[in-house]
């Protein structure tokens, strides 16, 4: 039996900690940023429930719900790949819809679907990141 600690070393776990404790810092950023941006958008938006957007798989039902679907739709993240598509695409037509109903542009929409390309996909995401929080915290009227 291999004893692979002894292969890493010390400094060797203190790297890996160090990189798994920042990603867990990034990732709770994120979910912060977004349940705070949607969060907000469904209070502007007058949703009764808006805090709905802190709880997983809840906020996406939250989503749904504020592009005028049924929140039963999220059911289909159990049906694999061909749930998953229709999911994906109910998700851009409901954001679409939110944009407009806060007087952006819907086509800001697809902006999460460039994010699935190598090249541009971070920046994509970044753009994102900001589109929603433009659509979150600035009224246009």
């Amino acid at each position: 039996m291999v004893d692979y600690t002894s292969m890493i070393g010390p400094i060797g776990g203190l790297i890996i900690g160090a990189f798994v404790g920042v990603f867990f810092a990034i990732a709770l950023a994120f979910y912060l940023f977004f349940s705070f941006a949607w969060m907000t958008i469904a209070k502007k938006l007058e949703h009764p429930y808006p805090w709905l957007a802190w709880i997983p798989f809840a906020n996406f039902a939250l989503i749904l719900q504020l592009g005028n679907f049924h929140w039963a739709w999220i059911f289909l993240i159990f049906l694999p790949v061909i749930g998953w598509i229709a999911l994906i695409v109910m998700s851009i037509i409901s954001t679409w819809r939110i944009y407009e109903k806060r007087d952006y542009p819907g086509y800001l929409s697809l902006m999460s679907l460039l994010s699935g390309i190598p090249a541009v996909g971070w920046l994509a995401s970044i753009a994102h990141l900001v589109i929603l929080g433009l659509v979150a915290w600035v009224d246009r009227k």
